[in-house]
């Protein structure tokens, strides 16, 4: 496997020509090639196209030669080489092994290397296509009626006459294509959670402060430990800004680290502890973020504004303190969203009774 440069195309977005990307497969025994075009790769394009190339052939090779790109390779090494995760899970799913060249040796694989100046230099040369499918067409028609059927300079056979013999030794196609998904690597937080995609998932208990590996797709988002590669946690999507937390990860006494943030929220100030410390009971883990978001208040408005915040929270019973409390220093302490039942500024009811008993009685003949 190899890429190339391809012909230019014009981008339908953009409406100018852009050079494509040429991906070549070489059959080792009979020299039949799969040609795609692509305007750009990744790791996901690149083994799509892997995928593509094994439905045309109608089988899988057991082994891939490659180079040492990225989107394969991410540490070469001619003993143990680590493969992108994403591209060594999809050849697993197809029964194929990745045997990446030395570095800077390419003529390794000859073979492709010489299927790529062969389309580059035939079918390819000089020419401009309005649309990928177009140049893609061309191209297939080019591979059917010309590549398949010349005699080859090094075998001296026909190509598809040798390709016939050669694809009963390729592996079956799986019942179904290779799932793909996102990978990246995450710190597990105070709150024992990593965060997918502004979502929150739990780790097992142990794991706060470590990086994990995690991969995520419409179903399901996987947890790995990244010694052995097991998986940790198993959770369905959530939506953003939600949690979802096994009952297993739920820890049976208050963290150290959480312990240490309702320290700091009580030396804040007292109805400020207060505040986190209910949020912290009626939570759980969940309001860990919530208590770092009061003590970031805190430092931003300083600790008497978010005091003075917190004290009205919790006379009214705030369904969520912390919203209630960054909403109330963003309106200002003056609007009607902070009046009390008891202010100084309200005189008691008994003042006001006195107050029209001795007009009425003023007003009697």
């Amino acid at each position: 496997m190899d890429y190339g440069s391809g012909p230019l195309v014009r981008d339908a977005h953009s409406g100018k020509y852009r050079r494509t990307r040429l991906f070549v497969l070489t059959l080792g025994y009979s020299r039949k090639a799969v040609r795609l075009l692509s305007f750009r790769s990744s790791s996901q394009i690149w083994a799509e196209l892997h995928e593509k190339a094994f439905r045309r052939l109608g089988g899988v090779t057991k082994v891939v030669v490659l180079d040492n790109l990225k989107e394969g390779v991410l540490t070469p090494d001619i003993y143990d080489p680590t493969l992108n995760p994403l591209y060594r899970d999809a050849l697993t799913h197809y029964g194929s092994v990745a045997l990446a060249c030395r570095v800077r040796d390419p003529d390794r694989k000859g073979k492709v290397e010489s299927g790529v100046g062969h389309a580059q230099k035939t079918p390819l040369k000089g020419q401009r296509f309005e649309s990928l499918e177009e140049a893609q067409a061309y191209l297939d028609h080019w591979e059917e009626r010309w590549a398949d059927t010349r005699i080859h300079g090094t075998t001296k056979r026909q190509v598809a006459a040798m390709f016939a013999e050669e694809k009963p030794a390729l592996l079956p196609l799986p019942a179904e294509p290779f799932r793909y998904y996102q990978y990246g690597k995450r710190t597990v937080n105070l709150d024992g959670c990593v965060e997918v995609d502004a979502a929150y998932y739990s780790a097992p208990p142990g794991w706060i402060g470590r990086v994990v590996p995690v991969q995520w797709d419409l179903r399901h988002v996987r947890l790995l430990d990244p010694q052995t590669g097991e998986l940790l946690r198993e959770h369905l999507p959530q939506v953003r800004g939600k949690h979802r937390i096994q009952d297993e990860d739920r820890p049976k006494q208050t963290p150290p680290g959480t312990q240490y943030l309702l320290l700091r929220a009580g030396r804040a100030g007292q109805h400020i502890g207060a505040v986190c410390r209910r949020m912290y009971e009626e939570e759980g883990p969940v309001a860990v973020r919530r208590i770092q978001g009061v003590l970031a208040l805190a430092k931003r408005h300083g600790p008497a504004m978010v005091e003075d915040a917190c004290d009205v929270a919790l006379e009214i019973g705030a369904s969520n303190y912390y919203r209630f409390v960054r909403r109330y220093l963003e309106r200002g302490p003056q609007l009607p969203l902070s009046l009390r039942q008891v202010d100084p500024l309200i005189r008691e009811l008994t003042e006001y009774r006195d107050f029209i008993q001795s007009k009425t009685q003023e007003s009697e003949p």
